[in-house]
């Protein structure tokens, strides 16, 4: 038998010993990490994002309060705001830490579009990292960069195997920010829109949900302990930064159930445009005769309606 057909292998004795994973932003984000930014739309997932992006390439407190451990160059790619928005919500971070957006180290993509399915794109995304070296890198949101199905499995999970690579390639952190559904859920991470893989791949998790007129956000590690919840607020005026504010108020015990009408209501709802009823039903995973029942419901009660385009919401 030819050496190449064996796997590579090895004693767990000879392995080199683990290092202290340690923190790149105290109790919010392990060093090196990749995971996810989750919650519902309008939750200010993207400020979260480029705050901590500020808060590495400053080497000042994240929310002003969570201190960095290692300053270094961050890099940004938001796919749904202009440059320019970009930039003004940078300075207005900056502007509320006293900082000079001269001075910060942060690179933002230009690029109109960014695939993570595409090869060239990938190409163009990893020789980018490795010009600019970045300590952290910030991807918003997931679903502006693929064209795939996130409720497939297969899809998601190539997606998530190249940010994996760049993550242990580059021994960089990755935060990816993405939707989760309007339905409250026992734990967060299982209200992310798409594959259970979203949930899996975290390292380092940090999820939003609105509580009145404040946000509530929820920290989770794979290999560390949590920080309990923190509320925070999006204050306005000028410079707009996000703040932390105290505690949050206790969490309901009791979990709504989620029906399939509910489902289709919520998909059509972040579409916002007509999906054909067939696209529809696979994309929540339900048999004919289930799914043929909620829609007649809804188009009963005037919630949807079936125009030539497929289902929209009215």
């Amino acid at each position: 038998m030819d050496v190449n057909d064996v796997l590579p292998y090895c004693r767990v004795h000879d392995i080199e010993e683990r290092r202290d994973a340690g923190w790149l932003i105290e109790s919010l984000w392990l060093r090196d990490a990749a995971g996810l930014i989750g919650g519902q739309p309008k939750c200010c997932k993207s400020w979260l994002g480029l705050d901590a992006a500020v808060s590495v390439a400053s080497g000042t407190p994240c929310l002003g309060r969570f201190a960095v451990t290692e300053q270094g160059p961050t890099l940004v790619y938001l796919a749904e705001d202009q440059v320019s928005e970009v930039r003004a919500r940078v300075e207005s971070i900056c502007k509320s830490r006293g900082l000079s957006v001269a001075a910060l180290d942060l690179t933002v993509i230009t690029a109109s579009v960014l695939r993570l399915d595409d090869e060239r794109d990938r190409q163009r995304l990893w020789r980018t990292i490795e010009r600019t070296s970045p300590h952290l890198i910030l991807l918003d949101p997931l679903v502006r960069l693929h064209r795939l199905d996130e409720n497939n499995s297969r899809d998601i999970a190539g997606i998530l195997g190249f940010l994996r690579e760049i993550q242990r390639h580059f021994k960089t952190a990755v935060i990816l920010t993405h939707h989760a559904s309007k339905r409250a859920h026992s734990r967060p991470g299982q209200g992310l829109r798409g594959s259970s893989d979203l949930h899996a791949f975290g390292d380092s998790n940090l999820y939003l949900a609105r509580s009145d007129d404040d946000l509530v956000l929820t920290v989770e590690h794979r290999s560390a302990a949590a920080i309990d919840k923190v509320r925070l607020q999006l204050a306005a005026g000028d410079p707009v930064h996000l703040r932390v504010i105290g505690e949050p108020v206790e969490t309901p015990t009791s979990v709504p159930t989620m029906t399939l009408e509910d489902k289709i209501v919520e998909y059509l709802a972040l579409e916002a445009k007509p999906v054909a009823r067939h696209d529809l039903r696979g994309r929540l995973r339900t048999n004919n005769q289930r799914f043929g029942q909620a829609l007649a419901t809804l188009l009963a009660n005037g919630r949807v309606a079936a125009t030539a385009g497929g289902i929209i919401l009215c």
